[in-house]
């Protein structure tokens, strides 16, 4: 999606199937001299339910930024039992970055925040290893190493929590982070956390994913980018991509395809979270 020029306000929204959502909107935004530069809409015919995300430009709108919100609730949340987010594009979200060893996503992620491709801020990295806090400095991102020992798990993710309400975070990506967020650590951000894995779960379980697949003679590889929920490795799935193996690659070759789909997928699926392009529902997504 280009960036632009014009900042703009978003709804995501969805409610049960019925007549007269799509009129009902576009009426109400033309009413307020909106100028809509992007809608996208979807029907679940099989669960009979209504998704929408439209966009429109805040020059010559006639409602304040403040006043928008209430004033959708009542002239059209309540009137159609609609749940509804919004947002605006100029307000860049406070991204949080969780590692551990590997750097290939972490490069990726502060390449594209660096370079200005993404509107984000990034206030902190987190990692339970300090063997990447080089790369945080050299890229002026505070790094702060929060160790993980199974005895003190649950001291070191209050620490976390601590630092990322410190550093008023909206949005925490896993970028290859090797530990398991505890229940309460996720209630703490629904929908708002990102991680990236390989796709062989749950075939391949644990570690050397990429060995036991080339002991297996797979044939293709993959990466998975989804919500983090309690249930592990579970959560609504945002993107995924795949790449042909053959008995021509060995396992480095299958661990340099992985690194490259792994770090594309989050990134894809970060941009789109960013793009608030996402409408979860359930254990899915409506990506627009």
């Amino acid at each position: 999606m280009t960036k632009r020029k014009q900042a703009t306000a978003i709804i995501l929204m969805h409610c049960a199937d019925q007549k007269g959502v799509v009129s009902a909107i576009t009426t109400y935004l033309y009413d307020l001299q909106a100028n809509i530069v992007d809608l996208d809409q979807h029907v679940d015919e099989a669960e009979k339910h209504f998704f929408m995300r439209v966009e429109w430009e805040l020059d010559g709108f006639t409602q304040s930024r403040g006043e928008i919100g209430p004033n959708f609730q009542s002239s059209i949340a309540q009137r159609f039992s609609m749940q509804w987010q919004l947002q605006f594009s100029d307000e860049p979200l406070r991204m949080a970055i969780f590692v551990s060893k590997s750097s290939h996503c972490l490069y990726d992620l502060i390449q594209r925040y660096q370079s200005g491709e993404w509107n984000v801020e990034i206030p902190l990295i987190i990692s339970n290893h300090d063997h990447l806090s080089s790369l945080a400095e050299r890229f002026e991102v505070p790094f702060h190493h929060v160790p993980v020992t199974r005895d003190k798990k649950q001291e070191a993710e209050s620490k976390a929590q601590e630092l990322l309400a410190a550093a008023e975070v909206d949005l925490v990506v896993l970028a290859r982070y090797m530990q398991i967020l505890s229940g309460d650590f996720v209630a703490n951000y629904p929908n708002r956390i990102i991680n990236i894995h390989h796709s062989f779960l749950p075939a391949f379980i644990g570690a050397r994913p990429y060995h036991q697949a080339y002991d297996r003679g797979v044939k293709v590889i993959g990466a998975t980018s989804h919500y983090v929920t309690t249930d592990l490795d579970q959560g609504p799935i945002i993107a995924q991509d795949v790449e042909p193996i053959s008995h021509k690659d060995s396992v480095q070759d299958l661990i340099r395809k992985g690194k490259n789909l792994e770090k594309g997928v989050l990134s894809k699926a970060v941009w789109s979270h960013l793009q608030h392009q996402i409408l979860p529902f359930k254990n899915r997504t409506i990506v627009f």
